[in-house]
């Protein structure tokens, strides 16, 4: 098995002499490098072509795709969205910087004329939330429309953590403070 380290768009052969595999793509009949990483190729036993792949020398940060759970935290709240800090996609921390911002129709699935971004987000709180799209050149769009979605970790203003107490209130423990907030089901 042979290595050659190789960039984006590099030829790496013909497609009649081998097959495309990860790292690879096929345009007019040759196989072009689609990442940075390792050429190698595995040569079959059963008399099929060989797989040429392209191995990624580093571990990869996560990068948010349409569908996967995101953990992030609120930066800034406006009238009509608030904007949101990706730090964690599904279980793996990102390495770079991805913001994502929380649209006032894709808070909750019903009644979504009557949401207020205020009340459901706050600057600092911790979210989940999902990724519906990839949004606009700065940020993608996310969704707390479904239960499991919300705030996950907010500080009151007396700087306790406060605790769920309904999928819309969160209350400070030291001064029994009520204030609203888009609150996830716990699992």
């Amino acid at each position: 098995m042979e290595t050659t380290a190789v960039t984006p768009g590099q030829r790496l052969g013909y497609a009649e002499d081998y097959t495309a595999g990860d790292g690879t793509y096929e345009r007019d009949g040759i196989l072009y490098a689609s990442v940075v990483g390792l050429r190698s190729v595995d040569s079959n036993m059963d008399g099929e072509l060989p797989t040429m792949t392209v191995v990624r020398e580093k571990e990869q940060s996560a990068v948010p795709e349409v569908g996967s759970v995101i953990t992030g935290k609120v930066i800034r709240v406006a009238p009509h969205s608030a904007l949101i800090a990706i730090m964690v996609v599904g279980d793996t921390p990102c390495r770079e910087d991805f913001s994502g911002s929380i649209r006032t129709q894709d808070v909750r699935a019903v009644e979504k004329d009557k949401v207020k971004i205020i009340n459901s987000f706050r600057p600092g709180d911790i979210v989940r939330a999902e990724v519906i799209s990839l949004g606009d050149a700065r940020s993608y769009y996310l969704s707390t429309a479904k239960n499991e979605f919300g705030v996950i970790f907010a500080t009151s203003v007396a700087g306790a953590t406060m605790i769920p107490i309904s999928w819309q209130e969160m209350q400070c423990p030291k001064t029994k403070t009520i204030e609203y907030r888009k609150c996830a089901k716990p699992f």
